[in-house]
């Protein structure tokens, strides 16, 4: 099957005036034109393109790199506005259409704005939508605390820098924890700082201090030191006490007080961790 919006691995079946027709093992075809072709090539040959649609609305395969890629985002400019929405340039021939009704806010020519690529579902055509927080999701996460993440900062704050966590999560960088110029549309390595209770997830960008073999460990010793030396948690504790907590799973929980109480800096009582 040929994925509209994607990176395609097809093979050069044959070569004609318009250019190249590529196929895929289910004999679906599609046309690379000339203006697009390697420099060499063999008919039979295989090639990763871009599919797309054209000005009539029909899948067409390029080896240019368009600047998002299908249930991603991108910061795009805004090349023209008319009575039906925006275009944007996002690296293709054909502009991205944005329909009015998906801009979080009226898009003006010139501007640049977070963009999500998705296919419209009644007319199973690739649309833009700037209103990126119907594409994400804190409810269930997929990082935890002190992983490495990618970022694309999509709005700056008095609090400080709004952030899209792994294309899929929401984050924010606290004014406090910035120590470079960061702009709108920047991408970036940054690591999860912390987990709220509601999932909430709070970004540095810089290593943290404290990240070592087991990074939790000194995370657990600085909650300790802040809540007076003890914490109602142990080795026994269900793992929605733990993430309330502390903002991590059980299984790093235990890992880390496994490492504070070898180093003798914590003792394990049956109502929870002391700090030594």
């Amino acid at each position: 099957m040929i994925k509209l919006g994607e990176y395609n691995t097809l093979e050069i079946l044959r070569e004609t005036e318009p250019g190249l027709y590529l196929g895929d093992e289910d004999e679906n075809v599609v046309l690379l034109p000339h203006r697009y072709k390697p420099e060499e090539y063999e008919i039979g040959d295989e090639i990763s393109v871009f599919i797309y649609l054209d000005n009539e609305e029909r899948p067409i395969a390029t080896t240019l790199d368009p600047f998002l890629q299908l249930n991603t985002f991108g910061y795009l400019n805004c090349s023209d506005v008319n009575e039906y929405g925006a275009f944007m340039d996002w690296g293709l021939e054909k502009q991205l259409f944005v329909p009015f009704k998906e801009q979080a806010r009226p898009m003006k020519k010139g501007n640049w704005y977070i963009v999500h690529l998705y296919i419209d579902e009644k007319t199973n055509r690739l649309v833009g939508s700037s209103k990126t927080n119907h594409f994400l999701q804190n409810e269930t996460l997929t990082v935890e605390p002190f992983e490495e993440v990618d970022i694309l900062v999509t709005h700056l704050t008095e609090k400080g820098a709004n952030a899209i966590v792994n294309g899929a999560h929401k984050g924010l960088i606290y004014i406090e924890d910035i120590f470079e110029d960061i702009r709108t549309g920047d991408r970036m390595k940054a690591f999860i700082k912390k987990i709220r209770p509601d999932n909430k997830i709070d970004l540095v960008l810089q290593t943290p201090g404290y990240k070592s073999i087991e990074p939790n460990a000194n995370f657990i010793r600085e909650e300790l030191e802040a809540a007076g030396g003890f914490l109602p948690l142990h080795d026994k504790s269900d793992p929605d006490s733990i993430k309330n907590l502390l903002g991590m799973s059980k299984k790093s929980f235990k890992k880390a007080i496994g490492t504070l109480y070898k180093d003798k800096q914590i003792a394990i009582k049956e109502d929870g961790i002391e700090l030594l």
